[in-house]
């Protein structure tokens, strides 16, 4: 039998960072369609993911990316978050959205330009030491187009010769978290393109250089909670990128697509320990035709959800009905997990916290979103420039 109380301990203790991005406009790669109240500055993106914490109650930390959330005083940019109830989180990089980076970037053929790309990472880090932040995270857009184009190998030797001195340079207590794509923007090869090449990668860096899992950057079919149940066996799972997506891209709301799989993952997660401890949960998502808040509160209550339908599996009839070679008996342990409406669980969770059981009533009650559509004026909308 499960122990209800333990669950809900459990999920009181969930923390599911939002990223800086999913506030301002995004798009596809042929329009980006402007939001009214969309924010202008790192300050007001905050402003918004305090409206999450305080309707969910568990997304504490704001991801950065730079220079998307560039700001001249950093200090300044914590201290507004904590004024907010917030702290700032993992810091992205951006190495794809610069002329010299047609090529790649730390994998460029040219060393004059893989110096520039460094030099990037490095003041990431920088940042992270006036923020305060844990986690530097890193995805490359490097690859190539067509056959012959470049040296495989060699790309891969660029590769991991920058990811080393970036590694040298992190601080105590930082890490270093590193994304793998199949495919997009390269259509031949991606340097980094699947969760191996990026375990070696780390495994050769050292224990602070783990793997990130974004959910939406695999292959039709493949097995994603295998993955998660690897890299936690090897103590090199780092983190999710929380998204779904339906065939090629990769930024819908997490759990939109697949919310079984969802389960799956989360259920190897608690199998594995992720849960309690220091694997990061991200959601990594642009809403580019709905409203952006209240798709973000709905993701992080879809992440809840999938967590607290693992914790509800009872692991000592599953691991009975497995034992025995129960195949059916052992599939409907977990499918009664899965079929449990956790709703109900959760708004007693959140009242015990004392929350709203209703975040996203709480939220439209709030005002927030009539109010930053007044207020927000003028001045430049953010969005990822595409």
């Amino acid at each position: 039998m499960t122990d209800l109380a333990a669950v809900k301990a459990a999920l009181k203790t969930q923390a599911v960072e939002t990223p800086s991005w999913a506030y301002g406009n995004s798009g596809t790669r042929f329009k980006v369609f402007a939001q009214q109240g969309v924010p202008r500055t790192a300050k007001e993106k905050l402003d918004d993911a305090a409206q999450v914490h305080a309707v969910t109650g568990i997304a504490p930390t704001v991801a950065l990316h730079i220079p998307w959330d560039e700001v001249g005083d950093y200090a300044d940019l914590a201290a507004h978050a904590e004024k907010r109830g917030l702290r700032l989180g993992t810091v992205n990089s951006n190495t794809f959205q610069d002329d010299d980076y047609r090529l790649g970037s730390i994998c460029h053929p040219d060393a004059a330009v893989r110096r520039k790309a460094l030099r990037h990472l490095l003041e990431c880090v920088d940042i992270m030491d006036a923020t305060g932040s844990r986690d530097l995270k890193l995805w490359f857009a490097d690859g190539t187009n067509y056959p012959g184009q470049d040296d495989i190998r060699a790309r891969q030797d660029r590769l991991a010769e920058g990811l080393a001195q970036v590694y040298a340079r992190l601080g105590e207590g930082q890490r270093m978290l590193l994304e793998y794509k199949l495919f997009e923007p390269s259509f031949y090869t991606t340097d980094v393109p699947d969760w191996g090449t990026a375990y070696a990668h780390c495994l050769k860096l050292g224990p602070r250089a783990e793997v990130v899992v974004d959910t939406g950057h695999h292959a039709p079919g493949t097995n994603i909670e295998f993955i998660v149940a690897t890299l936690l066996r090897e103590g090199k799972l780092g983190g999710f990128d929380f998204n779904s997506r339906f065939y090629a891209d990769d930024d819908l709301m997490v759990g939109a697509a697949d919310p079984f799989q969802l389960f799956r993952i989360m259920c190897e997660v608690v199998r594995g320990g992720g849960f309690t401890s220091e694997v990061a949960f991200m959601l990594d998502q642009c809403h580019n035709i709905e409203a952006k808040i209240p798709a973000i509160i709905r993701s992080v209550m879809n992440v809840q959800e999938a967590t607290a339908k693992a914790l509800l599996v009872d692991r000592e009839a599953l691991a009975a009905a497995q034992a025995a070679g129960d195949v059916l008996g052992a599939n409907a342990v977990l499918m009664d997990a899965y079929d449990t409406d956790v709703r109900p669980l959760l708004r007693e969770v959140r009242a015990e916290m004392g929350l709203d059981p209703e975040p996203l009533a709480a939220y439209r009650r709030s005002g927030w979103a009539d109010r930053i559509v007044a207020e927000r004026v003028g001045g430049e909308q953010a969005g990822w420039g595409a």
